[in-house]
């Protein structure tokens, strides 16, 4: 190719910019170099850190902390209701344990306190069973 297949324009330029095209040039060449940043991922920012010197998180720092303290007290209450829990099983197992004890005693207590044992065991001391029924007397 040679230079005659290449068309030049030249277009005409002002020998002094305007302020008003200086300004909006500068604006242009700002928003130009903030659209990179603004393209970088959230989650490249938090894996870099860069979320933490951002005037968002610093202007809401007390915040931040709050939120970290109710995710504690959160945590925190997860971990009592679990032994809660444990400790409900573990008095359950307990009472169901002692109910057992008791309806074992007590039909021991009934066996060993029944009319014909008592007088198995009394004789051999020498009392006897009466034959007659008891009577009962009255004073007035």
């Amino acid at each position: 190719m040679t230079e005659k297949d290449y068309i030049v324009y030249n277009l005409p330029e002002d020998k002094e910019p305007s302020k008003n095209t200086e300004k909006a040039s500068s604006s242009q060449s700002q928003a130009n170099a903030k659209k990179p940043s603004a393209k970088v991922n959230a989650f490249t920012q938090i894996l870099n850190g860069d979320f933490l010197t951002k005037e968002f998180f610093l202007n809401n720092l007390s915040f931040l902390f709050f939120l970290m303290f109710l995710l504690i007290l959160l945590i925190a209450k997860g971990y009592y209701g679990k032994q809660l829990g444990k400790d409900i099983v573990k008095a359950q197992r307990d009472f169901d344990q002692s109910a057992a004890e008791y309806v074992e005693m007590k039909a021991k207590l009934e066996t060993e306190t029944r009319r014909i044992r008592l007088v198995e065991k009394l004789d051999s001391t020498g009392l006897k069973e009466t034959k007659n029924a008891t009577k009962v007397i009255r004073i007035k």
